[in-house]
């Protein structure tokens, strides 16, 4: 896929996500080709799917294609993910939950444990989802400081508000850069979604205290981002879960993983 195949993709999911969720974005998906995307060019279609998932803040159930990818299970199952404090839920592909969610939209239920087994894919999967929703609160934010005024100033000349956007912004980018030199190893795999978990949660701490009274309201659309995040986090090992085992990793072995070369 070249550049202009790639931008048109990337246009295309981004309208097709700007208009359905859950199962009609399932059907969309899957009428783009989504399943032949996901055979042929992972490296290319998982990046961008699930980072589109982000900045817009749509949902699908393509995270248990990944995870079935990885597994060699059926096609069209939906399998137990592990869930951070020991819990395990499955993603419904049919949109119905008997639990109450933390994110209301997430299909997700709790189920009985199933078999730990890495799942580096589909970890990453995540992270590029992450990376997309910390991306959205930024820019929700971004808006609200250059639109709104204090004391006849902009807000985004106020040093401290700076500050935490400036923060959140050089933590997405090094999450990104952590999830696009992640191999298929299990430890890279885990060291990225840990930095883009770290990004997003950032990103909804600094967002909500530069969007003030507002981004506690239901009507902005942050809390959509921000709860978003916190769902997702929690799939696959939590950031806390994933840098602890990071650190046992490095005390077990005493070294660690290099990334990238330079």
């Amino acid at each position: 896929m070249d550049a202009d195949e790639h931008d048109l993709l990337e246009q295309t999911l981004r309208k097709t996500m700007n208009g359905a969720s859950g199962a009609a974005l399932d059907a969309s998906l899957t009428a783009l080709g989504w399943a032949e995307m996901l055979a042929e060019e992972p490296r290319t279609a998982i990046p961008l799917v699930f980072r589109l998932l982000g900045e817009t803040g749509a949902h699908a159930s393509v995270l248990n294609d990944v995870v079935l990818r990885e597994t060699g299970g059926m096609p069209g199952a939906t399998p137990p993910l592990p869930y951070t404090g020991g819990h395990w839920v499955e993603w419904r592909r049919d949109g119905n939950t008997d639990d109450r969610p933390l994110d209301r939209e997430l299909p997700l239920r709790r189920v009985p444990p199933g078999d730990s087994v890495p799942l580096p894919g589909a970890r990453r999967a995540l992270g590029w989802w992450l990376l997309g929703t910390g991306r959205a609160m930024l820019s929700l934010a971004r808006l609200h400081v250059l639109d709104r005024h204090q004391f006849g100033r902009p807000l985004a000349s106020f040093q401290a508000l700076r500050h935490r956007l400036a923060e959140t912004y050089v933590a997405l980018e090094g999450a990104e850069a952590a999830l696009t030199a992640a191999g298929d190893d299990d430890t890279s795999a885990l060291l990225a979604k840990a930095a883009a978990g770290r990004a997003a949660l950032t990103a909804a701490r600094h967002c909500q205290q530069a969007l003030g009274g507002i981004g506690f309201t239901a009507e902005h659309d942050l809390h959509r981002h921000l709860t978003r995040a916190l769902a997702l986090d929690g799939l696959l090992g939590s950031t806390r879960d994933l840098t602890r085992e990071a650190g046992a990793l490095l005390l077990r072995e005493g070294r660690t993983v290099r990334l990238v070369d330079l």
